[in-house]
C-alpha cells in the first residue's frame, strides 16, 4: 500500500501546487495549471507505453533492447531488464540441456517418438526418422498412423496394449524389421520405441537354415547307413555280394557325414574371433607345384592339367589355410568338369597384388547364382553336388580363409564354356623374394 501511494507522488505534488495557486492567482490559473500539468503525465505515460508495446512486439527480447525511461518508467524498464535477464539465462540452460538430451538420443540405436494424447507426432530422433521415414521438421503435429501406415501397426495403436512389443517389417523406405513398443506416460502422452532387429532377424533365419541344411546333408547318408543294416539285421543268409555293396554303400555315406563334420568344424574354427591368424611367410609356388600333382591324381588322367607361375614372391598368412582354400578351389574345378577338360592353375603377381588363378572348361555358372556361391550349403545343382561328393561348404571355408587374409574372391563363367577362380591378395601381403 506504501508503494501504492508513493507513485502517487506526482499526482499529489500538482494538486498542491494546483490549490497553492488557485489561492494566490485564483481558481482559473490553478485550474489550468492542473490541466496542464495533468496532460504532460498523460503524455509521459503515453510515450513511455508506446516504446514498451513496440519493444513486445519485436522479436529480439534482450535486456539491451529495452527502451530508455524516466521517473516511475525508469524502476519498471529496470524490473524489465533484470527479468528479461533471468529468462534469457533460463532458456540458455534449457537450451543447453536439449541439446545434451538430443545428442544422447541421437546417440541411441534406438528411435524414439513422443506422441500427444491424439497420437500427433511431438518429437522425434534422428533414428525414429531413418526407421518410420518421418520428416520432423515437416512431420510435427501429423498424426502417427500417416507414417506408419501397416494395418499391423495400426490395429496396435488402437487396441490399447502395449504390454508386448510389436515386430513391423518397414518395407517403404529402408526394409527393416523393426521391433515396435508404445509407452504411455504423463497427461495420456506416448513413447514410441522403435530398435532395428533387421539383423537378428538374418542372423536367426541364417540359424534355422544352417539347422535345416545339416539335418538334410546328415540324413541321406543315415537313411542309407541304416537301411542297410536294418537288411543285414533282418537277413540270415545274404551273398558276399550284397555284403559287399552294402559295406561299400555304408563307407561312402560315412566318409561324407566325416566330410561333413570335418567342414564344419573348419568353419566353426575360422569364425571364432579369438583363433588367431599364425602367420609366416607362404611360398604359393610350391603349393602350387603340390596342388597340381594332387589335382592329377585326383582326376586319374580323365583330364588336361596345366599350370604356371609367374612370380616367386611369398605371402605372408597361414600356409595350412591357403593351402585349404587353394585346394578346395582345384578339387571343384576337378569335379564339375567333364571328362576330357582342361584346368590351370597359375599365380603371378599383377598391378602390386598376388593372383592366384584356377580356371577351367567346365560346364559354366549362370550369372544370378554366382554371388551365392560362398554361402553355407549353396548349391547351383543340388543332385550333380551330391554325386561328386561335395559338401556345399567348401566355398564358404574359402571365403573366411580369404578374410582372414584381407583377400578377395572374384568369379568370372561363362555357361558352357566354363569359369575362372582369382584370389586376390592385397600389396602388404605381398613378400617380395629376390
Amino acid at each position: 500500500m506504501f508503494g501504492f501511494w508513493q507513485r502517487l507522488g506526482w499526482i499529489v505534488v500538482i494538486a498542491i501546487m494546483a490549490l497553492l495557486i488557485a489561492m494566490f492567482a485564483g481558481t482559473l490559473s490553478g485550474l489550468i495549471f492542473f490541466s496542464v500539468a495533468l496532460l504532460w503525465l498523460v503524455i509521459h505515460h503515453t510515450r513511455h507505453l508506446v516504446a514498451l508495446e513496440q519493444w513486445l512486439l519485436v522479436s529480439d527480447h534482450t535486456p539491451s533492447s529495452i527502451p530508455p525511461g524516466s521517473g516511475i518508467w525508469d524502476n519498471i524498464f529496470a524490473h524489465l531488464a533484470r527479468y528479461v535477464r533471468s529468462q534469457d539465462q533460463s532458456q540458455r540452460l534449457i537450451n543447453l540441456e536439449l541439446k545434451q538430451l538430443q545428442s544422447v538420443t541421437a546417440a541411441m540405436p534406438d528411435g524414439i517418438v513422443i506422441l500427444d494424447e491424439r497420437d500427433h507426432i511431438e518429437w522425434c530422433d534422428p533414428v525414429a526418422e531413418k526407421h518410420l521415414g518421418i520428416n520432423l521438421e515437416l512431420d510435427v503435429g501429423q498424426q502417427i498412423i500417416n507414417m506408419v501406415r501397416q494395418r499391423p501397426f495400426v490395429e496396435y495403436l488402437a487396441s490399447g496394449k502395449f504390454n508386448k512389443p510389436l515386430i513391423l517389417k518397414q518395407m517403404r523406405h529402408h526394409r527393416l524389421t523393426l521391433l515396435m513398443q508404445l509407452v504411455p506416460y504423463g497427461n495420456k502422452q506416448k513413447l514410441l520405441i522403435s530398435r532395428d532387429i533387421t539383423s537378428y532377424e538374418r542372423i536367426d533365419a541364417m540359424r534355422r537354415d544352417f539347422i535345416a541344411n545339416v539335418s538334410h546333408e546328415l540324413r541321406t547318408p543315415l537313411t542309407v547307413i541304416s537301411g542297410y543294416l536294418e537288411m543285414l539285421s533282418a537277413e540270415s543268409e545274404i551273398d558276399l555280394e550284397m555284403q559287399r555293396h552294402a559295406l561299400t554303400a555304408m563307407t561312402e555315406q560315412a566318409a561324407r557325414m566325416q566330410h561333413l563334420v570335418e567342414d564344419l568344424l573348419t568353419l566353426s574354427r575360422l569364425e571364432n574371433t579369438l583363433n588367431k591368424l599364425n602367420e609366416s611367410s607362404v611360398d604359393i609356388a610350391s603349393i602350387l607345384r603340390e596342388l597340381r600333382t594332387e589335382a592329377e591324381s585326383l582326376s586319374g588322367g580323365r583330364h588336361t592339367i596345366h599350370s604356371g607361375i609367374d612370380s616367386e614372391d611369398q605371402i605372408l598368412g597361414s600356409r595350412e589355410e591357403l593351402r585349404s582354400a587353394f585346394g578346395n578351389l582345384v578339387s571343384n574345378a576337378i569335379r564339375y568338369t567333364p571328362e576330357g577338360g582342361e584346368i590351370n592353375i597359375h599365380w603371378e603377381v599383377k598391378d602390386g597384388k598376388g593372383m592366384f588363378y584356377v580356371r577351367d572348361t567346365g560346364m559354366g555358372i549362370e550369372p544370378e547364382h554366382i554371388p551365392r556361391l560362398t554361402e553355407r550349403f549353396y548349391r547351383v545343382d543340388n543332385s550333380r553336388s551330391r554325386q561328386t561328393g561335395g559338401t556345399g561348404l567348401g566355398l564358404a571355408i574359402v571365403k573366411h580363409i580369404l578374410n582372414r587374409h584381407q583377400a578377395r574372391l572374384k568369379i568370372n563363367s561363362e555357361v558352357g564354356k566354363g569359369s575362372e577362380f582369382c584370389i586376390q591378395f592385397p600389396e602388404k601381403r605381398l613378400i617380395s623374394k629376390q
